[in-house]
């Protein structure tokens, strides 16, 4: 059976998540109703994470298994028809290797988080960013970020839900960048590590806004950070602001070179 990888955007607010739920519509559900459009079922796709209710994904990555060999183009084509008016796009398509895995392949995973400034609220960009009506100290949260860089114990910043093993982690990279977005100011947050867990992205956001308002010194992360302790987290900032911004493969699949 000829396996395909699928580079999945999508608007989270209508789903309760990534993940196939049976009382409610999720964005894998989508797409495995959109393939069984095209071949009998049922379809099982495996993603390269689990994105949960409200955040979006610019490129989300999965894989499926196909009876008919699809040109990517046509199959790309084809689930967008039938995806329609669903706010979810298969942005490319590729063949790839049968040991090819969305999840398991995956060597690391980028997140965006757009945090606006500005008292008047939200309309155009409204459940597509998180807003404060303040401006916050950009400097003071790279300053308590750096502290959250490299191999720590993130259990002060991991949901108490969360299932991995073990909540030490390697968060390769957090970049904070101040940029004049289409609704005014805003913060993007750019992480960038192998895998991460449960609700960390939002929980790091959420604290670091706490750093930029004032209300904790950038000092507080790395206390909040040594505490081992969920409760002295930050609070868990909302997920509309929260994009999958990427995931990377050692080749990329949807490289003309691959």
């Amino acid at each position: 059976m000829p396996r395909f990888a699928l580079k999945v955007e999508y608007d989270g607010a209508p789903f309760a998540g990534w993940q196939r739920q049976a009382d409610q519509p999720s964005v894998q559900g989508a797409i495995e109703d959109a393939l069984a459009r095209l071949e009998p079922g049922p379809h099982t796709l495996a993603a390269a994470g689990r994105t949960d209710a409200g955040v979006h994904a610019r490129g989300q990555v999965c894989h499926c298994d196909l009876v008919k060999e699809w040109s990517p183009f046509r199959l790309s084509e084809a689930l967008n028809y039938h995806l329609k008016p669903l706010p979810v796009a298969i942005v490319d398509a590729a063949r790839v290797g049968d040991d090819w895995h969305a999840r398991f392949s995956a060597v690391e995973r980028r997140y965006l988080f757009r945090l606006l400034m500005r008292r008047a609220p939200a309309t155009l960009e409204a459940g597509q960013v998180w807003q404060v009506p303040r401006v916050l100290d950009v400097d003071a949260m790279r300053e308590g970020s750096r502290h959250l860089v490299g191999h720590h114990d993130f259990t002060t910043f991991r949901s108490v839900m969360c299932q991995a093993q073990s909540p030490v982690k390697t968060l390769d990279e957090i970049r904070i960048d101040a940029v004049e977005g289409p609704a005014g100011p805003e913060v993007q947050f750019r992480l960038r590590a192998r895998s991460f867990l449960h609700n960390q992205v939002r929980s790091i956001v959420g604290t670091l806004e706490r750093v930029g308002a004032g209300s904790w010194s950038p000092e507080d992360v790395r206390l909040a950070l040594e505490a081992r302790d969920r409760a002295a987290c930050g609070p868990v900032c909302p997920p509309y602001g929260l994009y999958l911004a990427g995931v990377g493969y050692p080749e990329d699949p949807f490289s003309t070179d691959a």
